[in-house]
């Protein structure tokens, strides 16, 4: 059965079935069978009465050997068979039906006429060039290798039984028109594939436009008051600094809120990049100054390691340095019982610059995985989704890529690689 694949909560991938699909299949099936027998009786009409009939020396007629007449009426008999199967949603079987079915006829009618026959074999059907041809239009390799196995496997049972050496010739030819029909099969994922990815890319920009018309509205009304909240909070703080402990609390859940509404504000209008020669030690270390308070109160230690001298990069180093906060903050935020922090920086491939930040945190399951970066998509409890996402369209603008790496209880690995070149 046809499915289409999407993500899911699950480790595997959850399958629904789609209407259109359905839809598709059905023209299919319905585009074969009309095929199927206009190609056999065209068929057989010119081998039994037109073909003899012009060399005039054969005998006209329908064929008498084997099954007869009764060869038509088993075809025949498939037709109603598969229009009560389509009535009743099993149109995905008919295909299978019509195989199985005239390979066994075609099997008993060609025993029956040559087995004890000195003649050579000439037996075979044109309508199975219509079996391989038209498997790609199902677009299920599962039938593609049915047809194809289940035709070869038929001329070399019957070679070995009637052993006639001419029966390997429609082995050589089918084998053949199926690497044929194997590379219009691929050719036809491929094609689906692109277009699958280009319309998920259009929903996801879609999805991004909506939020980020949203994102700009909600952040400019929510920044002015923020402004003011902390300014009259650290004012208070500063008249009765021995009075209320909650005032660093406080100042500190306005700054993760300022945070968000940054990201928001991001989302909402990206800013574009300014590319200058920045220092990524001086980015870095920047970056640890900042969180090194946080760290220091969660008992976790930061390793960096720099394999210098590094050249500088080309790069807009105020939104390089929102993007070692995210991912440091993330890693702080992920051991909240302390750890290590490795940082590692080096130049590979002598273009590129190579940043990994590893932690010893609680990790991060392989489904959650295919879904980080997507917009509000956390595996915190009190996250937005928005600071990783922010990370990697930052990252995709520096023409960079993110990538995660992560083991339950074991830790996260997120390493970014930075062009240290921008080539226009």
């Amino acid at each position: 059965m046809n499915y289409i694949y999407i993500r899911g909560s699950n480790k595997m991938k959850e399958c629904i079935k789609s209407p259109q699909l359905i839809l598709e299949e059905k023209k299919a099936v319905k585009l074969f069978l009309w095929l199927f027998y206009i190609v056999y009786f065209s068929f057989d009409i010119l081998a039994y009465y037109l073909l003899p009939n012009t060399l005039k020396n054969e005998k006209i007629g329908n064929p008498q050997e084997g099954l007869g007449n009764w060869i038509y009426v088993l075809i025949m008999i498939l037709l109603p068979i598969s229009i009560w199967m389509i009535k009743k949603g099993n149109l995905y079987l008919v295909k299978y039906v019509y195989i199985y079915c005239y390979l066994l006829i075609d099997v008993i009618n060609t025993l029956i006429i040559y087995i004890g026959n000195p003649k050579h074999y000439m037996g075979g059907h044109i309508v199975e060039v219509l079996f391989v041809l038209f498997c790609p239009i199902f677009v299920s390799k599962k039938y593609f290798w049915t047809v194809s196995l289940s035709l070869i496997g038929k001329y070399i049972v019957l070679g070995l039984i009637l052993r006639d050496p001419q029966v390997f010739i429609s082995i050589v030819i089918y084998l053949i028109l199926s690497a044929i029909s194997n590379v219009m099969l691929t050719r036809f994922y491929s094609y689906i594939k692109s277009l699958t990815s280009i319309h998920d890319e259009l929903l996801k920009k879609e999805k991004l436009a909506v939020i980020g018309q949203m994102a700009a509205a909600i952040g400019h009304e929510i920044r002015n008051p923020l402004s003011s909240l902390k300014g009259f909070t650290q004012l208070q703080q500063e008249r009765y600094p021995n009075t209320n402990d909650f005032y660093p609390i406080m100042i500190q859940e306005i700054d993760r809120i300022n945070s968000i509404v940054n990201d928001l504000m991001y989302i909402g209008k990206p800013r574009a990049v300014k590319f200058e020669k920045a220092s990524i030690e001086e980015i870095i270390a920047y970056t640890l100054s900042i969180t090194q308070q946080q760290a220091e109160i969660q008992g976790i230690t930061v390793e960096t390691t720099m394999a210098g001298p590094l050249p500088p990069i080309d790069c807009d180093s105020n939104q390089l340095k929102q993007v070692f906060l995210n991912l440091i903050k993330n890693a702080i935020e992920a051991m909240p019982d302390g750890g290590c922090i490795k940082i590692n920086v080096k130049v590979v491939e002598k273009q590129k610059m190579y940043i990994s930040i590893q932690d010893e945190g609680c990790g991060i399951k392989d489904e959650n995985i295919l879904n980080l970066g997507e917009p509000f998509f956390t595996t915190k409890e009190d996250g937005t989704g928005l600071g990783l996402m922010v990370t990697n369209q930052i990252i995709k603008e520096h023409l960079g890529k993110l990538n995660i790496k992560s083991e339950v209880e074991k830790g996260t690995k997120v390493e970014v690689i930075l062009p240290i070149i921008h080539r226009k």
